[in-house]
């Protein structure tokens, strides 16, 4: 029972604060982090068990580093190599080698030095990736630079994994490093240890051709055996005996389980098995994973960080600034700008969830002492803690600056058109090409320099400038236009250009793209005239083929389509009046229903030949003047 009691205190701290944290935007990590000091260091409900939990729970590590080299297809590798070599090798090069002479400076002999150095040199994937989604600055260069950077990371701690028992041998013999942490275990451990730096290092490249080998030639025959036998729970018990199988052969010689898994991983990222490894696995790591940072939380050392808090917060503030310097000047290195450098120095400055990993197997090969390792991950938890705030420093008050004081000034438009196209994305570039090609003269604006510069190659003329920019707008001629197009990606921006270029110019013909159509009602209440959701006609079409796939005639798929597209019409007309800006009401729901009831209705009508008619020959043409679909 007390098994099932800590079980149920773990499950229900993570339930509860998990939720909590993302609502609030600290991300599901420091949600765990912080469910984990709540239930150990603040209430006291777990205690000593903790440290054993945390040692099945790291099993979660060697889940995601699998899931990780899943992910890194050869070809993808090869088509990164400059932005992964590059930016990211750099920054982890730069900055260990930097906190490692910070560590000398400190009076720490060289192995520990270097050893902090790599560890800190990494930063939260989790936190920064979420928060990159959620934003939308994913897409950004910023954002696209970050993400080249964390991968650099995550395919780093396979090498630092390999490095660090060297390291230990170096400086403390190694003669520890099966006694206090589970990496190491039974007699293969031991043998590995006491062998020669240069033996330990073949035996290495062995296990790791052996994997790669096995993987590539037995591996996939046995996962195409088991697929044949069509019981989904048989896969995952493959996909689980194959993680744990490569673990315990890692753990028999001394070596990293992650590092096998990983590898493993890897080979398997070309085969056809790879989505259903990933979803079978996904479930077990995430849990693992929670449950690894749950204690971590658990075990944070309350009575060291109050009595030494100021050395604590300035160690944390300290490693943020050394990696934001670092960022700052390689991001300027390979010519980010603007925002996008701030972006990209201020999202990596932390320390990663990935060095509680490495500091427990740091602290089995005896690289660094156990003290050293309770502070550092502190600072560590601190550092993950601000995160938060460095994405708000970042939002509220980099940004809106470094946009106003851009080193490109917009552009001067020297002429004008009858039309203006505000934002140059997929959907404002078939817009504009169909104008341009028809003989009209268009003014686009685009607040994107690389889609500019590629556009202007192609022969479109293409003005620089932010088109939420009044002076910007008036400069593109709108008092003479005949036809503003809106089509921006963000949703706010976009309707706020709307609602502005109607209340300034109110003889032009505003047509602006929406995402749904709650967006439809928003821009037409903001003063378009038009407004057209942005996938809408494309899915019809889609549809429209996929009705042909299932049986259809092509003439019947079209009618049904046409159908469908009626309705969808009539039903936004209908919904408008029950629309409200601060939501939908109960009035809407009730609307959506009866529309949806009334489809479902006009849909089955004669559905029952829908196997066989696709057989029948010929075409029968549409009714005159239909020009739909």
């Amino acid at each position: 029972m007390a098994l099932l009691s800590e079980a149920f205190v773990y499950l229900c701290a993570a339930v509860i604060a998990v939720p909590i944290a993302n609502r609030l935007g600290l991300g599901s990590v420091l949600g765990y982090l912080i469910a984990g000091v709540v239930i150990g260091p603040v209430i006291g409900i777990v205690g000593s068990e903790a440290a054993d939990v945390q040692h099945f729970a790291e099993f979660g590590v060697v889940m995601m580093l699998f899931l990780v080299g899943l992910e890194l297809r050869p070809a993808m590798l090869w088509k990164m190599r400059q932005q992964l070599i590059g930016l990211g090798g750099l920054q982890v090069v730069g900055t260990a080698l930097v906190v490692a002479g910070a560590g000398l400076a400190f009076g720490l002999q060289w192995q520990n030095a270097l050893a902090l150095g790599m560890i800190l040199s990494l930063s939260s994937t989790a936190i920064v990736l979420q928060t990159l989604n959620e934003k939308g600055w994913l897409k950004t260069q910023g954002g696209q630079s970050s993400f080249s950077v964390l991968l650099t990371q995550d395919i780093a701690v396979i090498p630092m994994l390999v490095v660090l028992p060297l390291l230990a041998l170096g400086g403390h013999g190694g003669g520890t490093a099966t006694e206090d942490h589970g990496q190491s275990a039974g007699h293969g451990g031991e043998t590995l240890a006491a062998l020669p730096g240069w033996a330990q290092a073949l035996i290495i490249l062995a296990v790791i051709a052996a994997i790669i080998l096995t993987g590539r030639h037995l591996l996939r025959p046995v996962f195409r055996f088991i697929a044949e036998a069509r019981l989904r729970e048989i896969f995952t018990a493959t996909a689980l005996l194959l993680v744990i199988g490569i673990a315990l052969v890692m753990d028999f010689v001394g070596l990293s389980p992650a590092l096998g898994t990983f590898l493993a991983g890897v080979v398997l990222s070309d085969s056809d098995y790879r989505h259903e490894l990933e979803s079978d696995i996904e479930p077990f790591k995430g849990l693992l994973l929670g449950l690894f940072f749950l204690t971590v939380g658990a075990g944070i050392d309350f009575d060291l960080l109050f009595g030494t808090p100021l050395m604590i917060l300035g160690l944390a503030l300290g490693l943020i600034a050394v990696k934001f310097v670092v960022l700052f000047l390689l991001g300027a290195l390979f010519r980010l700008q603007g925002p996008d450098l701030w972006l990209f120095a201020l999202g990596l400055a932390q320390a990663g969830e990935f060095a509680f990993v490495l500091f427990g197997f740091a602290s089995g090969s005896g690289v660094l002492e156990p003290s050293l390792i309770q502070t550092m991950t502190l600072v560590v938890a601190v550092s993950m803690l601000l995160t938060p705030a460095l994405f708000i420093f970042y939002e509220k008050i980099v940004a809106p600056r470094a946009f106003a004081k851009a080193d490109r000034e917009p552009d001067v438009i020297d002429r004008r058109g009858r039309v203006v196209v505000a934002g140059m994305g997929r959907f404002g570039q078939i817009v504009s090409r169909l104008l341009l090609t028809s003989g009209y003269d268009v003014i686009i604006l685009d607040h994107d320099p690389q889609t500019i510069e590629n556009l202007r190659r192609i022969g479109i003329q293409t003005f620089y400038g932010d088109a939420t920019r009044p002076d910007l707008l008036h400069g593109a001629g709108l008092d003479d236009a005949d036809l503003f197009i809106a089509a921006l990606d963000d949703r706010d921006k976009q309707t706020k250009l709307v609602e502005h270029v109607a209340r300034t110019y109110p003889k032009v013909r505003i047509l602006a793209r929406a995402r749904d159509r709650h967006h439809v009602y928003e821009l037409e209440n903001a003063g378009a005239h038009f407004a057209e959701r942005e996938v809408f006609e494309g899915a019809l079409a889609l549809s429209r083929q996929a009705l042909i796939e299932l049986g259809f005639h092509p003439f019947r798929a079209r009618t049904k389509t046409r159908e469908f597209r009626h309705h969808d019409i009539a039903m936004l007309d209908d919904l408008r009046e029950n629309f409200n800006d601060g939501g939908v009401d109960t009035s809407y729901i009730d609307a959506m229903r009866a529309h949806s009831e009334t489809l479902f209705e006009i849909m089955q009508v004669d559905r029952g030949g829908d196997r066989t008619e696709g057989m029948e020959r010929g075409w029968t043409p549409p009714p005159k003047g239909d020009q739909t679909l």
